[in-house]
């Protein structure tokens, strides 16, 4: 039982960690493979092991994608979807000068600023500019929340399967 305790405490500090753009989904995947592979008391087993890494490699596309689509939803071109997801990588990389959530800054300024600059670039416009620029920061909000939910579906389904 005291394993149990101690993965859930770990999978709940791992869920924390991807709102803050750092790499939580894979934190929870290398717990759950230590788990396993320790033999505290929990058996995992491959299968569910391959499910968590299958649901954090999607969640990964998905967070990547989201931003990028959002951009030409909100009218943007293809160069202003491939702006956004690179300045969200940029973004991440580099952050924001403040503790703790800097990444997490980092991440949706860069996405607005890759698809702003790669709009502008086109000469479409300010106006045509900052809403695809928009798009990709809700693209980016909503891919953190996306990406935060898949986290916490693995969470609860390794708990599912770790309790005794």
């Amino acid at each position: 039982m005291t394993a149990v305790v101690v993965l859930a405490i770990a999978l709940f500090l791992a869920l924390l960690l991807i709102p803050l753009g750092l790499p939580g989904l894979w934190v929870m995947v290398g717990i759950a493979l230590l788990s396993d592979l320790l033999s505290v008391g929990i058996d995992i087993g491959w299968v569910p092991l391959a499910g968590v890494t299958a649901l954090a490699l999607a969640a990964e596309v998905i967070e990547f994608a989201l931003g990028g689509r959002m951009a030409r939803r909100y009218g943007g071109s293809r160069r202003a979807e491939w702006g956004a997801i690179v300045g969200g990588l940029v973004g991440v990389v580099v952050g924001f000068p403040v503790p703790v959530i800097g990444s997490m800054i980092g991440a949706f300024a860069g996405a607005f600023v890759g698809a702003m600059v790669a709009e502008l670039s086109l000469r479409r416009g300010t106006r045509a500019a900052t809403r695809a620029a928009t798009g990709a920061l809700v693209g980016r909000v909503l891919a953190v929340v996306v990406k935060t939910g898949i986290g916490a579906t693995m969470a609860v389904w390794l708990l599912w399967i770790a309790w005794p």
